[in-house]
């Protein structure tokens, strides 16, 4: 077994990668664009109201923007404060995981639970890149934990705790904090047949909890959209913001209405997985494979050896998203504390009942992982982006003898299997974070110009566009929001200065308008990296300009 003090060593560096995260640029379009959203609320003291830019913003409920807004009330307005939340919501869900794995298992399966938690691809990913996801996937663990706690021993505290934290998911992100929640724990209480846990006078304690902790988000919906009927919201009137959170918002998830259909492959999400939760994948998918077959020999009937909260919640909540005509890789965050804690006791039952065969072929695909994840590093960091001081080189060197000693220390099996895998997180994410991240962000040509704004001490007030493209990192950066005006405003306008894009900048020069003074930055987005942008003998070709000029 794994040792208290590399445990807790491992545990350490994790939490160090998370922090040297928070001090990276901004993501465009939902980090950046979030965390405009929550500037907003501080800048004109209004917590009530959603805005997307110029448009009021119906789709997601207030609590991730009310964490991050009180966040920089008390911090300031800085990309690490908008960070705060998530991270914290992440540890939260480390902490959940331990707590639901030991539940369910024991203590060490919940240690090791939360281990793989931190360190899958997309939990690390979603601390740097900040959605909602974050808080939904922190809050909806805790409330998978409480709720199973409470099922198991009838406790009170652990019930209230639960509706409580379901209220802040469900605030969060609305119907799909339910379902991620509600399936677990209705399959858990399906296979041990506890159904007498719905039959107590605590239930209804817990509907009041869940209730008030709602309410707040429920009164600015009514508060924005109820009380005005006459607002014309996605081309439609008399819209409520109440029974859109209740009913409306899930199901234009699924059909696509409304927010437009991206991918209708109901395989999306398994391909996806093969890369979300590295290093632990070969892990995870053995783990479900396993446990589905020691299912179906027994036919689905109870055994106290096993549970079916983890197996039982991936499958229904995987079938269900799987038919959403919306998809992205982060809505696959919520499913990763189920994976962490099913991987966790699958690696403990191959450890306690010493399956050798099975570990030999585990510790190969785990090698594989690691000498995946060194290639990927190297390839970051000698090719795509070159190190460029001593002192990378010199971390990078100390971090790959490191790993290359636990990888070949004489121990047992389990011990290293968990090390490599862990180590093969930190790499990948160390150079990601310290040297990928900030080299990709200067090909984020709104955050770039922001930084020119500012060296350049231009007033941020007299900067107008002439579309009405979002520029969320430009406005986050200057702290103010890019005004928007018309082509034939702008030919009677002087002494202000105009953030346009090459077509624009042409209409303009086409149309004999002269400035004299550009300033021109790189524009890449960044979110869909491409071959020809990460080979830097091809990038300039996949470039784009943005310009900032001044009409004198």
């Amino acid at each position: 077994m794994i040792s208290n003090l590399r445990y807790w060593f491992l545990l350490s560096l994790i939490v160090l990668v998370y922090i040297v995260g928070m001090f990276v640029t901004l993501f465009e379009n939902d980090s950046a664009q979030f965390a405009v959203m929550a500037m907003r609320m501080v800048q004109e003291n209004d917590f009530l109201s959603l805005f997307k830019g110029p448009n009021e913003y119906l789709d997601k409920p207030h609590m991730h923007y009310w964490l991050a807004a009180l966040s920089f009330k008390i911090f300031g307005i800085y990309d690490w404060a908008y960070r705060i939340p998530g991270i914290l919501a992440t540890l939260l869900g480390a902490y959940s995981c331990y707590g639901l794995g030991k539940l369910l298992y024991n203590g060490h399966t919940g240690k090791l639970a939360a281990l793989v938690f931190m360190t899958s691809q997309t939990i690390v990913l979603g601390a740097i890149d900040v959605r909602t996801d974050a808080i939904l996937t922190g809050f909806s663990v805790l409330s998978i934990w409480q709720l199973a706690k409470y099922v198991q021993l009838r406790n009170l505290g652990a019930i209230v705790l639960g509706a409580f934290a379901a209220g802040i998911a469900f605030s969060t992100k609305g119907q799909i904090a339910l379902l991620v929640i509600g399936l677990p724990i209705l399959c858990h209480i399906a296979y041990t047949r506890n159904w007498k846990a719905f039959l107590s006078w605590k239930i209804l304690v817990a509907i009041l909890i869940f209730t008030l902790t709602i309410a707040p988000m429920l009164y600015a919906y009514y508060h924005q959209f109820d009380l005005h009927p006459e607002k014309i919201i996605r081309g439609k009137a008399n819209r409520s913001g109440i029974f859109f959170i209740f009913w409306e918002q899930s199901f234009e998830r699924l059909s696509g209405e409304g927010i437009g259909k991206n991918s209708s492959d109901y395989l999306f999400f398994f391909h996806t997985f093969l890369w979300v939760f590295l290093p632990w994948t070969i892990l995870g998918l053995t783990a479900f494979w396993c446990r589905t077959k020691t299912f179906i020999k027994l036919k689905f009937q109870y055994n106290e050896k096993y549970e079916f909260l983890t197996i039982g919640g991936i499958t229904l909540i995987f079938i269900i998203i799987s038919f959403a005509q919306f998809k992205l890789p982060h809505y696959l965050n919520i499913t990763i504390p189920l994976f962490s804690v099913l991987t966790a006791s699958y690696m403990y039952d191959i450890y306690r009942f010493d399956k050798k065969k099975a570990t030999k072929y585990l510790m190969a695909g785990q090698y594989f992982i690691l000498c995946v994840v060194f290639i990927a590093a190297s390839l970051i960091s000698f090719f795509v982006f070159k190190l460029s001081n001593i002192f990378s080189y010199l971390v990078l060197g100390v971090a790959a003898i490191i790993i290359v000693y636990y990888a070949m220390k004489q121990e047992d099996r389990y011990s290293r299997m968990i090390t490599i895998s862990v180590c093969a997180a930190l790499l990948l994410n160390m150079v990601l974070n310290l040297h990928f991240y900030p080299n990709l962000l200067k090909y984020q040509g709104g955050s770039s110009m922001a930084q020119i704004i500012k060296e350049e001490r231009i007033s941020v007030d007299k900067i107008y566009k002439i579309s009405d493209t979002h520029t969320w990192a430009l406005d986050f950066y200057n702290r103010y929001p890019v005004q928007i005006t018309t082509f034939d405003v702008i030919k009677a306008q002087k002494n202000i200065w105009l953030y346009l894009d090459d077509k624009e900048l042409e209409k303009l020069r086409e149309a004999g308008l002269d400035w004299n003074r550009q300033i021109s930055v790189d524009q890449f987005r960044i979110t869909r990296l491409q071959g020809k942008f990460l080979n830097p003998n091809t990038r300039s070709k996949v470039l784009n300009k943005r310009h900032l000029i001044y009409l004198k």
